[in-house]
C-alpha cells in the first residue's frame, strides 16, 4: 500500500480544513435553460430562441442553453452567448404516434437517452431559470429526473432555479387537451416543481385556463405574456454556423414587389407549397416561396421543378432571418402555426391563413379566433385552391400598408417575459409544497 508523502498529506488537511469555495458564489451572469421536445418542425425550439433573445437583450449578462431535437436548428441564427444541446431525435406520424427518429432503438430506449443528457446537462450548467416548453414532464417524462435534479440544487446565496411552464396559447380541442393534460399529469407535475406558467397568448383570444377548465391552482400560477409577434427576427447567423442557409440579402435576385408563401418546417406543408406554385400572381409582382428544412426531398424537388418553368417563382428551402423577408412581402399565404402567425401579425402585411386540421386542431382554433380581432383571414385546407388563392393575392396587394397600426390584441409578449423574468427572480423561492398548499 503506497503513502502519502508528507506534503501531500498536508494538502489534504488544508483542503479539509479550508473546502473549495463554490464556484456559483461568484457567479455575475445569469443563466437561463430552455426545453422544447421538437418532434415535428421548428416551432417549439424558434420560439424559445426569440425567448432567449428578449432576455438577453433586456439583461446582456445572460448565458443561454437550448435543450431540445430539431436538428435543423442548428441552422438558426441564435442570440449572444447562447448554445445549444441536440438530444437524439424523435418523430411524430400522421396519427400523432411517436418513433425513434434515426437510432435504432424503442421509444423507451430513446427517451432514457435523452432523459439522461438533459439532466447532466441541467448539472452542469445550473441555471437560475429553466423554462419548459409546452410539456411539463417533458416528452414521455423525460424530463422527471432533470426537474428532480433542480429541486436539489442550490444557486447563488442558496437560492434554488426557478422553473417556468412556458404554453402557445392554443393547444388542441378542449377535450383533446384537457384528457392529454390529465394524462400526463401536468397539474401534480406543476404543483410539485413549477413556480409559475406562462402563456404566451392573449385571453381575449383563447384562455386556456378557461377553455381546458384547468384547476385553480394552476390557474393562480398564469400569467398571460401576449402573443410573441412585435420584436421578432434581426438575429444574426451564429459564426459557427455549419448548414449552409439563404440569407434576406441573398433570397431574392429581383426588385419587384412579392408576394410569399410560408408552410413553416415543412413535413406538412408540401400541399400548400404545391398549390402555391401553380397560383398565378398579380400582375407586376413575383412570388417567393419557403419550403421550411423538414419537407420531403421529392416535394421539395417538384416545386424546384415548378420554378424553373416560372420566371416569376422562387424556391427557397431555408431562411435564416424569415422576419425580414415577411415585413417585405405585400402580402403572405402561410400555415397557422404559432410562430408564423406571430411574425404575419407583427408585419402588419395581408396574411391569409390555411390552417392545419389533422392530427390537432389547434391552428384551426387559433385562426377561427384571430380572424375576428386581427386583420388575418383564414381559408380552410380543403378550399385553399390555386383560383381562391389568386383572387385574394389580387385584391390583398392594393391594400395600403400600416406598419405601425395597432391591434386590439397583445402583441408585446417580447417585451412583458423580460419583465415577468426579473418579477420571478426578485421574489424568494419558497417551498412549492407550502407555497401551493394555500392556493
Amino acid at each position: 500500500m503506497r503513502s502519502l508523502g508528507t506534503t501531500a498529506l498536508g494538502r489534504v488537511a488544508k483542503e479539509r480544513a479550508c473546502p473549495p469555495e463554490d464556484p456559483l458564489s461568484h457567479r455575475t451572469r445569469r443563466r437561463v435553460a430552455f426545453y422544447s421536445h421538437d418532434t415535428q418542425g421548428l416551432g417549439h425550439v424558434r420560439r424559445n430562441i426569440e425567448l432567449a433573445s428578449a432576455m438577453i437583450a433586456a439583461h446582456p449578462a445572460t448565458d443561454v442553453l437550448l435543450i431540445g431535437s430539431a436538428t435543423a436548428a442548428a441552422r438558426l441564427a441564435l442570440p449572444p452567448s447562447t448554445r445549444l444541446v441536440v438530444l437524439p431525435g424523435v418523430t411524430k406520424d400522421r396519427r400523432g404516434g411517436y418513433a425513434a427518429a434515426r437510432l435504432d432503438m424503442t421509444l423507451d430506449e430513446v427517451i432514457a437517452v435523452r432523459s439522461d443528457m438533459a439532466a447532466v446537462a441541467l448539472r452542469s450548467f445550473a441555471p437560475d431559470v429553466f423554462v419548459v416548453d409546452k410539456l411539463a414532464r417533458g416528452l414521455g417524462g423525460e424530463l422527471d429526473q432533470s426537474l428532480r435534479v433542480l429541486a436539489d440544487s442550490r444557486g447563488p446565496g442558496g437560492a434554488r432555479p426557478r422553473v417556468v411552464l412556458g404554453l402557445r396559447d392554443v393547444l388542441d380541442r378542449p377535450g383533446v387537451a384537457r384528457a392529454e393534460w390529465d394524462a400526463a399529469l401536468t397539474t401534480e407535475t406543476l404543483m410539485q416543481h413549477y413556480d409559475e406558467v406562462w402563456v404566451y397568448g392573449d385571453p381575449q383570444v383563447y384562455d386556456p385556463v378557461r377553455e381546458y377548465d384547468l384547476p385553480r391552482p394552476v390557474g393562480a400560477m398564469v400569467h398571460y405574456t401576449g402573443y410573441l409577434a412585435d420584436g421578432r427576427g434581426g438575429l444574426e447567423p451564429t459564426a459557427d454556423m455549419s448548414v449552409p442557409s439563404t440569407s434576406m440579402s441573398t433570397a431574392r435576385t429581383k426588385s419587384r414587389p412579392y408576394v410569399l408563401c410560408l408552410v413553416g418546417g415543412g413535413q406538412d406543408g408540401a400541399g400548400l407549397a404545391r398549390t402555391f406554385a401553380a397560383t398565378p400572381v398579380p400582375a407586376g409582382h413575383d412570388a417567393v416561396l419557403v419550403t421550411g428544412p423538414y419537407m420531403d426531398a421529392a416535394q421539395r424537388g417538384f416545386l424546384h421543378g415548378a420554378a424553373d418553368h416560372r420566371l416569376e417563382l422562387t424556391v427557397h428551402m431555408f431562411l435564416d432571418d424569415p422576419a425580414s423577408l415577411i415585413h417585405g412581402a405585400a402580402a403572405i399565404v402561410s400555415m397557422g402555426g404559432y410562430n408564423t402567425v406571430c411574425e404575419v401579425l407583427a408585419s402588419r402585411r395581408p396574411g391569409l391563413v390555411v390552417p392545419r386540421v389533422r392530427p390537432r386542431m389547434e391552428q384551426a382554433i387559433r385562426l377561427d379566433r384571430l380572424s375576428r380581432l386581427t386583420h388575418l383571414e383564414q381559408v380552410h385546407p380543403e378550399r385553399a385552391t390555386p383560383a381562391r388563392i389568386a383572387a385574394w393575392l389580387r385584391d390583398a396587394v392594393r391594400r395600403p400598408h400600416h406598419p405601425h397600426h395597432p391591434h386590439a390584441v397583445d402583441l408585446d409578449g417580447l417585451a412583458t417575459v423580460p419583465v415577468l423574468l426579473e418579477d420571478l427572480l426578485s421574489r424568494s423561492a419558497a417551498p412549492l409544497e407550502v407555497g401551493r398548499a394555500s392556493a
